[in-house]
């Protein structure tokens, strides 16, 4: 028996982007100490408060089915955090609970596309945003944003793209951005706004990383001017609140669209578990000095990178002006950043993440995770600058003296 075309074809024939995490998993498999600069998973773990909170949730009865836009007390302390960090009005009834962000992307594009529409994103993007679109049955197209703009992405190329794309209905931004550590500015969000309005899509804003900005500010596109009801917005407790095993995250729109998501939730995931949406209130609780605890080493780790790398010239450090990475342009080696995450892996046993596992944008550039303690990555990223150093001596030779 075959399986279905929409489900056989969510990579697009191709790989989907994690060949060298995969390797790196099979020498650590094999016995092998690899420096794992990879995802971004926390190193600290989720803090044994929460941990307990969850605990004493379950053990309270919290273990019932939860079907539905999830649980009230929760929608309404997202609904108020919301309010507060974009004053935009925002109610339990703009809230749905999903099974983390993830979920909420496959959701939101179910909800914005049907079947053979388009579905826009920005390249560099997460790994999993054209498979996503794929498994909802549209056609995914990625806007290119390019590295000399420090990957703010054009309006003009936007709108290009969306006048050439076939029955496009939505467009997918993530700001504080994974993998480049870019801020969308104003002037990029008030032309992507334009674009949306006048040919009225569907915004998908994933902000999961709205707690790690390192320089500039955070700008959700729902607090634009006539964007509130077109747009819908990802949140996720993973990275704010190192709570990614936990699954835990919502989508925030127009009453009318949570609606017939939470539809759609019923159909799928039938909700999320009390008890963990119980933790994330309390962990909600916690309030902003929790959260810049959970996001202060990568604060720091950030500054420590980009410090050493400005020590040399074989490689250049995008701003990264937030998330938990730095993204590292090796063009100057002669290798793509494949072929320099395989060698820096079996040479070095350390693992980062190609360029190209994030789009063509990417090409010529790794993703590091700041994701291990300070010692490691600093030796790590010494190794990387190592490699490159000689790679690009390779690619330059110094041209022999002329003879007397």
């Amino acid at each position: 028996m075959e399986m279905s075309k929409r489900i056989t074809g969510i990579n697009g024939g191709a790989s989907d982007g994690w060949d060298v995490y995969y390797r790196a998993k099979e020498m650590i498999a094999g016995g092998i100490d690899v420096a794992m600069l990879t995802i971004g998973e926390h190193d600290i773990g989720t803090d044994a408060c929460i941990l307990d909170a969850m605990r004493d949730a379950a053990r309270a009865g919290h273990v019932g089915y939860a079907f539905g836009n999830g649980n009230l007390n929760l929608r309404e302390t997202v609904a108020h955090r919301l309010s507060e960090r974009t004053g935009v009005p925002t109610t339990p009834d703009n809230v749905l609970v999903v099974p983390g962000g993830q979920a909420g992307l496959f959701a939101a594009h179910h909800g914005a596309c049907d079947e053979g529409d388009s579905a826009l994103y920005i390249d560099p993007y997460y790994a999993t945003y054209p498979g996503t679109v794929r498994s909802v049955g549209a056609m995914p197209v990625a806007v290119p944003a390019r590295a000399e703009r420090l990957f703010q992405p054009d309006p003009k190329d936007l709108a290009e793209a969306v006048r050439a794309a076939k029955k496009p209905r939505s467009l997918l931004i993530n700001t504080p951005n994974n993998p480049t550590g870019a801020i969308y500015t104003r002037e990029t969000l008030d032309g992507i706004a334009d674009i949306v309005r006048e040919h009225d899509l569907w915004l998908i804003s994933d902000e999961v990383y709205d707690t790690q900005i390192w320089q500039g500010q955070h700008i959700s596109p729902r607090a634009l001017p006539d964007m509130a009801d077109r747009t819908l917005v990802i949140g996720s407790m993973s990275k704010s609140h190192a709570m990614t095993g936990s699954r835990i995250g919502w989508i925030v729109g127009s009453e009318e669209a949570i609606g017939y998501l939470a539809d759609l939730a019923t159909a799928t995931t039938y909700g999320v578990a009390s008890f963990i949406q119980e933790a994330a209130v309390f962990a909600l609780g916690l309030g902003p000095d929790f959260e810049e605890r959970v996001a202060a080493p990568f604060r720091r780790r950030r500054q420590n990178v980009l410090a050493q790398i400005a020590e040399q010239n074989a490689v250049r450090a995008l701003p990264a002006d937030g998330a938990m990475y730095v993204m590292l342009d090796i063009r100057a080696t002669g290798l793509s950043g494949e072929e320099f995450a395989l060698r820096l892996l079996e040479t070095c046993n350390v693992a980062v993440m190609p360029g190209e596992s994030f789009g063509s944008a990417a090409a010529g550039h790794v993703r590091v995770a700041l994701t291990v303690e300070d010692k490691r990555l600093g030796e790590a990223i010494d190794a990387l600058i190592t490699l490159a150093t000689d790679l690009v001596a390779e690619a330059n030779p110094t041209p022999a003296p002329l003879p007397l």
